[in-house]
């Protein structure tokens, strides 16, 4: 294939942003390299929670989740897949469909709640009083409304264990702030959280029934909506749960286990090999991007969950399964995207027919001066904009899609051809490649002859002259074959000709 291969979308009727995606300056040659990934977990391991502390975390619905570990992040995998996502339908445009991290990844990939109280609170006017009635303590260098992680650790990561009920409460507020400041909500500006998070961990009850899985999907599909444009060069949220989604649907640079898929282990999330045992991945972006361009339905596992142990899922997160497939609006405070799983039945065992465009929506919601009373959902009277993307949410359980019958896939993928960013990368003729690699095994040669066999013993000396040899028949198999089919091509088109 050569350079004037029409990209897509031909119909640009859905990816009508195109211009502004990265995937434009890539094809241009404006190459924006590896993401800053935002994750700042490393430092999870210092804090130490009392027998207490931890029961208050699983009352706030973070049980689970506090028991994944740090995960090495393989920056150039995420760097590829955000080149694929696209804002305008929240989903990876693959060459084999679309497809996305949905409410059922979180839930089983982090062990997060995804199913009640949109994550929204009141406008904090005031963070230093919020600080000082929830933490007992005020930093010094309170801006903005954002939080220093470190602060949080020099004075928090460590509870007496004589602490009084209030004393207890406050630590425990303190790790939460900062569980999720870096992880499900981080930043790009640095190892800050907003004051805002602390509000919803005044009460842990009250905490345990917010859908954090939702607000950190809602959050996630931002960041990589405003990662995916060429003027951005960082990328915050979940990135775990980004990088574990890819290995459980993608066979693109998936390490090893952790336990033997017949062990049994939640969130699923720990399958996967973590810091102490990982080694970061030297696949480099344009490996990746080569290989997501040229992916195939065999490098594709759309519903990895059912070949797991399913008994190992507690019943808390299970009964907010059926939410996976919900058409809904996720809320994340001024955050509001869209979860559109009709645009990837495929990834609930389903069959794909060809989706609707997805209205355009309001992806920021204006701020509240007074928090929601939720314990009357439907009677929740607000205005405007707030109205529409909230009641969305409320409303989710009335929009569960199921499989439809007499569906014609070939017809999705006539459809999505059209519609479709078919390559990121330009695709390389075959003349090129092996240009390439005759240059790759010519730098190898010239490797082993800068050697100095004078000065190797005996059985180095041998096995260096194997490892010449054979280099040496491998480069005249390739360059004669090469000539040979060029020969046959010539004598083929001097017969055409003739």
């Amino acid at each position: 294939m050569e350079s004037h291969v029409d990209p897509g979308p031909i119909d640009k009727s859905l990816l009508y942003d195109q211009d502004n995606h990265i995937s434009s300056a890539i094809w241009d040659g404006q190459e924006r390299g590896v993401l800053r990934c935002h994750e700042h977990t490393s430092m999870l391991e210092h804090w130490k929670l009392t027998p207490k502390q931890i029961e208050l975390v699983e009352k706030a619905g973070f049980g689970y989740f506090r028991s994944i570990p740090t995960i090495i992040l393989d920056n150039s995998l995420i760097s590829a897949l955000v080149e694929r996502w696209r804002r305008e339908t929240n989903t990876f445009h693959l060459p084999v469909g679309e497809m996305t991290i949905t409410l059922e990844d979180v839930a089983l990939i982090l062990g997060l709640p995804v199913d009640g109280n949109p994550v929204i609170g009141p406008t904090v006017r005031t963070p230093s009083i919020v600080c000082e009635q929830l933490l007992g303590k005020v930093p010094k260098d309170l801006n903005g409304g954002m939080l220093k992680l470190n602060w949080l650790r020099e004075f928090f990561s460590k509870c007496p264990d004589d602490a009084s009920v209030e004393e207890t409460a406050r630590h425990t507020r303190a790790y939460l702030l900062y569980l999720v400041g870096c992880t499900i909500f981080s930043t790009t500006t640095g190892n800050k959280v907003s004051v805002s998070f602390l509000t919803l961990f005044e009460n842990f009850d009250e905490a345990g029934r917010f859908a954090w899985g939702a607000a950190a999907l809602a959050f996630l599909y931002r960041a990589l909506g405003n990662a995916s444009l060429k003027s951005q060069g960082t990328i915050s949220g979940s990135l775990t749960l980004l990088q574990c989604w890819s290995y459980y649907h993608l066979n693109v640079g998936q390490p090893k286990f952790n336990e033997e898929p017949d062990q049994g282990c939640f969130p699923f999330a720990l399958r996967w090999k973590g810091r102490s045992s990982g080694t970061r991945s030297k696949t480099n972006i344009i490996a990746y991007r080569k290989a997501l361009d040229s992916l195939q339905h065999y490098d594709v596992k759309w519903y990895p969950y059912k070949d797991l142990d399913s008994t190992v899922i507690p019943e808390d997160i299970n009964s907010n399964l059926i939410l996976r497939t919900s058409k809904t609006m996720l809320i994340c405070f001024g955050k509001a995207e869209r979860h559109l799983p009709d645009r990837c039945l495929r990834q609930f065992g389903m069959l794909q027919p060809i989706p609707e465009h997805p209205q355009k929506w309001e992806r920021k919601i204006p701020a509240l001066d007074q928090g929601l009373d939720f314990s009357k959902e439907m009677e929740v009277e607000l205005k405007g904009k707030i109205r529409s993307e909230i009641r969305e949410w409320l409303e989710r359980g009335f929009y569960i899609l199921e499989d439809e019958e007499g569906v014609d896939e070939s017809e999705y993928m006539e459809w999505y051809e059209n519609i479709t960013r078919k390559y990121v990368g330009r695709p390389e003729s075959l003349e090129s490649e092996f240009q390439r690699m005759v240059s790759a095994m010519r730098d190898i040669e010239n490797i082993a002859d800068s050697l100095p066999m004078a000065e190797m013993v005996s059985q180095d000396r041998k096995l260096l002259a194997e490892v010449k040899s054979t280099l040496q028949t491998c480069f005249n198999d390739v360059v004669g074959n090469s000539k040979k089919g060029r020969c046959k091509n010539a004598v083929k088109r001097k017969r055409e000709g003739g």
